[in-house]
């Protein structure tokens, strides 16, 4: 069931209206006393949107309550030999679907055909192997990880990998806190793009929407890691372009574009962490403390060519389960997952997001606090960051 058009409202009087203190734009904010309006942006004031919360993310809890049940679900940590293979193989389509591609003329149905069907299948297929690499799931050693991960992106052709990992990390840490999720839509998304055409446009180049965002909400260091990937990337770039010529280059980069564009893989993107269930007027009501979801698993054929990213609740409950054993995880604790919500098509979610009035940017649980970066120089410990 789709929320009401009103459950995507909270009140500013609803607020808490002692002095509190809560987070704008990854910077502290204060209410003073007596004020019913928290000091958050003035955009987000205005048009009333996102589920604003108090609670806490459920994953860590639920980790807890699985372990405390289940504690074989422990053995199921470490990484999966399996991805490099998978890795390589995928890279190595990509570079000979290039190499046929070298000779066709860019706006032929052929090419844009081979594009879509394969390119941006085995890109995301290689988005997700990164993600999944990013957890430490591919070697045991940390360095390899990293590197190998520089291999995954060669076909995706921009350096991306090494700065994926402290965002992506800092997701998970943080989930829902605004300033420091850059998976969450920002307030002019918010306001900009809550239409019918603002949604079809945003599922059409919402790869941009995830490369753009998160370095306009706070930046992470260059490291060497980085300049390793720019330098490989460049050269690798540079190889194929005096190899097979600029059709081929332009293959890899096409490829990534429909891979985050109104492609069926796509709809995981929008399918994780959007809410597409019925919110009521006490959810929505930060004060009463009652958990939106805010995480939503797919479970159908689609995750055999995306590292079972569907299972999303399992992912984030145990990000250091790999992907192989994601499933298992899932009959393990079938008790703590089956009543979660779920989506059954990752088209169809697209569909929703774009033609349903009571879905939207605006869909998103936020927090006003909490959570710590990831990479940041901040105090983790490794065996925090991959809990």
């Amino acid at each position: 069931m789709p929320p009401s058009s009103a459950s995507t409202v909270t009140s500013a009087s609803e607020l808490p209206k002692e002095k509190t203190t809560i987070r704008v734009n990854g910077k502290g904010g204060d209410v003073q006393d007596g004020s019913s309006e928290l000091q958050r942006d003035p955009i987000e004031v205005k048009y009333r949107d996102f589920f604003w919360t108090y609670t806490e993310e459920p994953h860590r809890t639920r980790r807890l309550q699985i372990i405390k049940a289940h504690p074989e679900v422990t053995k199921l940590c470490g990484p999966e030999p399996l991805t490099k293979y998978v890795v390589l193989f995928v890279v190595a389509v990509q570079i000979l679907c290039a190499y046929i591609l070298r000779n066709s003329p860019f706006f032929s149905w052929s090419y844009w055909a081979l594009a879509y069907v394969v390119g941006a299948t085995a890109n995301q297929n290689l988005f997700l192997a990164i993600h999944e690499i990013s957890h430490n799931l591919a070697f045991r050693s940390r360095t390899a990880n990293r590197l190998f991960a520089i291999v995954a992106n060669l076909p995706i052709g921009v350096p991306y990998s090494a700065s994926f990992r402290p965002y992506h990390l800092t997701h998970h840490k943080s989930l829902g806190v605004d300033g420091l999720d850059t998976d969450l839509p920002t307030a002019l998304e918010a306001v900009f793009l809550d239409s019918i055409l603002g949604k079809a446009f945003f599922c059409t180049f919402q790869i941009f929407f995830y490369a753009v965002r998160p370095m306009c909400v706070y930046q992470v260091p260059f490291t060497w890691v980085s300049g390793v990937n720019v330098a490989v990337q460049v050269s690798f770039d540079v190889l194929i372009l005096r190899a097979m010529g600029s059709r081929a280059l332009l293959y890899f980069l096409l490829s990534s574009f429909l891979a985050g564009s109104l492609h069926p893989l796509a709809g995981h993107f929008i399918a994780e962490h959007y809410v597409y269930e019925t919110v009521t007027p006490a959810q929505a009501n930060p004060d009463n403390r009652t958990p939106v979801p805010e995480t939503f698993s797919y479970y159908g054929p689609l995750n055999l060519l995306t590292y079972n990213v569907g299972l999303h609740n399992e992912h984030h409950d145990f990000p250091a389960v790999a992907w192989t054993r994601l499933p298992k995880l899932n009959a393990i604790a079938r008790e703590f997952y089956d009543d979660l919500p779920q989506h059954r098509s990752w088209t169809y979610v697209i569909w929703r997001f774009i033609f349903d009035e009571n879905v939207g940017i605006r869909c998103r649980v936020k927090r006003k606090e909490g959570g710590r970066f990831v990479g940041q120089k901040a105090d983790w410990k490794q065996n925090e960051i991959e809990a």
